[in-house]
Formats: structure tokens, C-alpha cells, sequence
């Protein structure tokens, strides 16, 4: 496997498995975690509840056993536009691509055990993007105003950060743009930071240290503050010699995240203010996530359990470290035990859509490539002109 494509496939890989690992998860508290399953979830684990089909709140899904959740579905259908656009994507790209995707294709669920639309998983801030653009027609690029400000237009990220390898900036605008038909406010500007980290992630020899100065680059307001934050916090924990308890890193980040999370410690029972724009707050996953991979120096297994057992919006936040902790160390950084169950249980094509991605990558670059040498030789020809005169 050349190195493009194992980036590829660590990024894809990582968020895969993490999204299936945290799906088990995902709503309750550590503690509450840890009684179920009798300490720490070390792998793929089963529901949290046995009676899941019908107890509220996770009928009718089939969390856990190695199921993905919409994360990946959503990071999987986006892979899809880029493979019909073959080209940099855009706000107008998510109306005429991915709603009729989410709208107008079955595919398996495995959270439902059944063929059925992208749009019976997702989540309401996901059905808003088909209600604004396919019913509503309103302006690509404006129709995530008004929607809840969540994490739904980040967890898909990780394909625009792919198409930008080593040029974080780069990725950052570009999943802006497609961020605006989804999300506004921190939601979107979280989506441009998590593409960012993705992209400095798999850039050839790339570090922890290229993906903490790639999202202190881009970021901006709560956003920007949150990380800092969560940054400064691990830093802290580790000068003072950390912990061989993971549950002391889990409270240092929960404490220092909290400050800029509009939901508050009851996850389930948001606050009345929760998920409304605003400058000063950020999303909760992203920082989490960074703060993980960080504090782990970008150890997959390692970044992806503690997001696991955080509990909260647990699948969002080990897909975020699972993708760019792939970018960093390659597929072989995933668990085997892991890769296996998550494909098996969730019937994923994950080959499938890591050659379709990679050779994505490739055409774009290579478009990219010779635009960059046009610009370069029309530039090196206006300058001289100039200097000639």
C-alpha cells in the first residue's frame, strides 16, 4: 500500500471504528458506563441496553456489536459526491449531490438491520439540510442558519481534510463552504477545524505538533478558545506527570471544555441556551477529540478508547480522534480486532470506499497541480512584465 493510500485508509479506518466503539456509548456518563459493562469498554461492546428496540432513548437503533452510526454514513455518502464531482466541492454541491444521496438511494443501516434512506438515521440538525434544500430551495450557501448549532456538519469532515493533504488552510475553506449549507456559527466553523486537522494529519511524516499548529492556524472565537483551553489543560495534566488512571485525563478535558459547551453536564436535558449561535461557545466534540489525541500523542487505540468512555456525544468525538490519528500513523494503527468486527457488523465496503477516495484524491490533486503551475508561470509573467517596465 503506497503512502497516499494508507493515509487514506487511516483517516477512513480511524473514524470508522471509532464511530462504531463510541455508538455504544454515546449519551451516558462515564460512570454510568463503566456499571454497565463492568469497568472501562476496551473494544466493541454490545448495547448499552438490552432491550434497545424498544427503550427509550435509543429505539430504534441498534447501537454497539460493531454497528457505525451516521457519522460514517454521512462520511461515506460525501466520499460519493467527490467521486461523481471529481473536483473540489462546494455549499451548492451539498443540494444537487448529497440530499438527493441522503434522500433517494437505500443502502444498509446497520442501526436499523435494514435497507432504508440515510435520512431515517440522521439526526434532526441532518434531516434540516433536506427540509432547507430539497423542500425548501433555500440558498446553498446560506441554509444552515437557523438550524442547531451541533457537531452534524463536523463528523463528516474528514473527506474534504483527505482531498487537502498537508494544506490545512486549503481544507479549511473548502469545508467552510460546504459547512454553510448544514451548520452555522461554531458548528461550521468547527467543521472547517476538524477538515484542517485531518488534512495536516495525513501530510507525509506529518506530527501531533503539525495538527495542533494547523488548528490553532484556522480557528477562530470559542472555537479557537476551546481548544486552547483543552490544549492548555493536557499540557498541565502532563507536566505535572498525568495519570496512569485515563478517567483523570477524561475530567481535566470535561472541565476544561465545559466553560464553552452550551449543553451542560446533563447530556441528555441540554440547557435552555444549549446549540444557539454565538462567538464565544464551541462545539464540545472537537476539542474533546483534540485534547485526546494530543494528550496520547496521537496513539489511535489509546485516544479513541478515552473517547469511548467519555460518554456525551461519544461517537462524534472517537470518530474526530480515530480519523486524525489514521492520518498520522497510517491503517496499521488501527486495530485489526477492531477494522474486522466494525466491517463485518456494519456490512461496510470500507476497501471500496478507500480505493474510490484515494483515486479521488489523486485526480483532484493532479487538477489541483496544474492550475497551481498556470498560476505560477502567469504570475512569474505579470511580475516580470512589471519589472521590465
Amino acid at each position: 500500500m503506497f503512502v497516499l493510500q494508507d493515509r487514506v485508509a487511516g483517516v477512513l479506518a480511524g473514524a470508522a471504528v471509532g464511530d462504531a466503539l463510541g455508538g455504544a456509548t454515546e449519551g451516558w456518563t462515564p460512570e454510568q458506563i463503566e456499571e454497565r459493562h463492568g469497568g472501562r469498554v476496551e473494544g466493541i461492546v454490545g448495547p448499552f441496553l438490552a432491550d434497545w428496540k424498544t427503550a427509550r432513548p435509543i429505539a430504534p437503533y441498534h447501537k454497539g456489536d460493531g454497528h457505525v452510526t451516521d457519522d460514517t454514513l454521512m462520511t461515506h455518502a460525501l466520499v460519493e459526491v467527490y467521486a461523481k464531482r471529481r473536483r473540489h466541492l462546494d455549499a451548492y454541491d451539498v443540494a444537487s449531490d448529497l440530499v438527493p444521496l441522503m434522500i433517494g438511494e437505500r443502502r444498509w443501516i446497520p442501526e436499523l438491520e435494514d435497507d432504508a434512506l440515510i435520512l431515517q438515521r440522521v439526526f434532526l440538525a441532518e434531516k434540516w439540510i433536506v427540509a432547507k434544500l430539497h423542500y425548501g430551495h433555500a440558498d446553498p450557501r446560506e441554509a444552515g442558519v437557523g438550524n442547531i448549532v451541533n457537531c452534524g456538519a463536523t463528523m463528516y469532515m474528514a473527506p474534504v481534510g483527505l482531498v487537502h493533504i498537508g494544506d490545512h488552510r486549503a481544507a479549511y475553506a473548502e469545508a467552510i463552504d460546504i459547512a454553510g449549507a448544514h451548520q452555522s456559527s461554531y458548528g461550521r466553523e468547527a467543521a472547517g477545524v476538524f477538515a484542517a486537522a485531518v488534512a495536516a494529519s495525513a501530510a507525509p511524516d506529518a506530527t501531533v505538533a503539525d495538527v495542533r499548529s494547523a488548528v490553532l492556524d484556522v480557528a477562530h472565537d470559542g472555537t479557537a478558545a476551546a481548544i486552547r483551553a483543552v490544549f492548555d489543560a493536557v499540557d498541565d495534566f502532563s507536566s505535572a506527570g498525568g495519570s496512569d488512571d485515563p478517567r483523570e485525563l477524561a475530567r481535566v478535558v470535561r472541565a476544561a471544555v465545559a466553560p464553552f459547551d452550551t449543553v451542560g453536564d446533563q447530556y441528555r436535558a441540554p440547557a435552555m441556551d444549549a446549540r444557539l449561535p454565538s462567538r464565544t461557545k464551541s462545539i464540545e466534540e472537537l476539542p474533546v477529540a483534540l485534547g485526546f489525541v494530543i494528550a496520547r500523542g496521537g496513539d489511535l487505540r489509546a485516544a479513541v478508547l478515552d473517547a469511548v468512555n467519555y460518554g456525551r456525544d461519544s461517537d462524534s468525538i472517537a470518530t474526530m480522534a480515530g480519523a486524525i490519528c489514521g492520518g498520522l500513523s497510517g491503517v496499521a494503527a488501527v486495530p485489526r480486532e477492531w477494522l474486522t468486527g466494525v466491517t463485518e457488523a456494519s456490512r461496510l465496503d470500507l476497501d471500496g470506499v478507500i480505493a474510490t477516495m484515494t483515486d479521488v484524491v489523486q485526480d483532484i490533486a493532479r487538477a489541483d497541480a496544474e492550475r497551481a503551475a498556470q498560476r505560477a508561470a502567469a504570475l512569474t509573467d505579470l511580475l516580470g512584465a512589471e519589472a521590465a517596465a
